[in-house]
């Protein structure tokens, strides 16, 4: 049990999580705490793919969702939803905004 504990705490998981792990058929290793391998999907001919329903339940993604699909060539893909994309979009706007601001309060006690 004190070595279980270990492994856990190594793994940054609960004890709990890594005895009811279900590596799937793929066998992935263990995620850390928050990550997760939901296994692998084709993609259609047209593109499509079906977002696995664990995924699909751990992300609150219900059908009619509109889903932001980002791309990094040296990192992936991502998929947001519409509304948390918007989100950081007006939060970097903000931040824009306030630092503009801040110049512009420099510029004039310069």
């Amino acid at each position: 049990m004190e070595k279980s504990r270990l492994i856990a705490e190594v793994l940054d998981v609960t004890l709990d999580e890594l005895v009811n792990y279900e590596g799937g058929e793929t066998r992935l290793p263990f995620p850390p705490k928050g990550k997760h391998a939901f296994g692998m999907v084709k993609v259609g001919e047209k593109g499509q793919i079906v977002i696995p329903a664990k995924a699909r339940k751990i992300f609150d993604i219900k059908p009619r969702d509109v889903l932001m699909v980002l791309g990094d060539e040296e990192r992936g893909i991502a998929l947001l939803k519409e509304q948390d994309f918007m989100a950081m979009v007006q939060a970097m706007r903000h931040m824009e905004t306030q630092n503009c601001a801040i110049r512009c309060a420099e510029d004039c006690n310069m």
